[in-house]
Parts: structure tokens; sequence; C-alpha cells
């Protein structure tokens, strides 16, 4: 009896081993180089493995992920076009030139909240219509806003400031 409890007792310390080693792998994730080599390897697979979501959950919520994914590039884009302005130029600029660079910045930061607020808006309908679980639902954009944080700080750490 003490030989089939002690083996129970194995074999129940190996599956909770394994589960703790998984979950620490996603929480290893949260250190912002593993993250970037993350969404760098595909940022798609690690969002799926990180949500786990069921085949309903799946079928719901990755044209909604799309849809924002192709927005938030288009901002990014726009963004990158504005930062290039001031990169490649190397002198001085006028005031009204620095005041249209500045205002296509924040435009395009203004186009990527607004599609956050609409992805978030779908993801937490009410509970017939729920894509995903509050939780899970959370845990996106929470992922999501770790990812756009971290582009963002690539991006800045790379520009110099306006001359």
């Amino acid at each position: 009896m003490q030989k089939i409890l002690a083996a129970a007792l194995l074999a129940a310390g190996l599956v909770l081993s394994q589960l703790a080693w998984a979950e620490d792998k996603i929480a290893d994730v949260t250190n912002m180089d593993a993250l970037r080599a993350a969404v760098r390897a595909d940022k798609k697979e690690f969002v799926a493995s990180t949500l786990k979501l069921t085949p309903a959950e799946a079928k719901r919520f990755w044209p909604i992920y799309d849809t924002y994914q192709r927005i938030a590039d288009g901002a990014n884009r726009r963004r990158s076009v504005a930062v290039e302005a001031i990169v490649t130029l190397d002198k001085p600029i006028t005031d009204l030139y620095a005041r249209n660079l500045g205002n296509e910045l924040i435009a395009a930061d203004e186009e990527e909240v607004r599609a956050r607020r609409a992805m978030s808006n779908r993801l937490m309908r009410g509970v017939p219509n729920r894509v995903l679980p509050p939780r899970k639902a959370a845990r996106y954009l929470q992922l999501e806003s770790k990812i756009r944080a971290m582009e963002a700080y690539d991006i800045a750490s790379g520009i110099p400031l306006v001359k």
C-alpha cells in the first residue's frame, strides 16, 4: 500500500513539476528580451500558445486579431514615415515642419488607440456574443500592450531628437 501511495505521489509530483515548468516558460516571456525573441520568431504562434484558445474561441478571435494587426501595422508605417523624415534630414527643421511631424505622430498614435479600443470592445462583448472569456481577453490585451511597448521602445531608442 505504501509503495502505491509513494508511486502516486511521485507521479503527481512529476505532473505538477511539468505544469510549473510550462507556466514558467510563459512567465519568462514577461522578460522583454524573451518577449522580443518570441515575437520575432512567430508572434501569432506566441499569442496562440499564451492564450491556449479552444477551437471555438480561435475561430472568433483570429479575425479580430488580424484586423487589429493590419490597422496597427498601418499606424506603425505612418509613424515610420514621419520618423524617417526626421532622421534623414540631419539638419534643423522649420517650426511648421516640426508641427506637421508632431501632428502626424499623434495621428498615428490615435489611429492605433482607436483600433485597440474597437478590438477590446469586440473581445469583451456581453455574454451571448462574447469572443473570449474576460480573463483571456484581458490576458491578450495585456500581452499586446507589452508587445507594443517593446516595439515602441525599440523604435524610440534608435531615433535622434529633432534639431
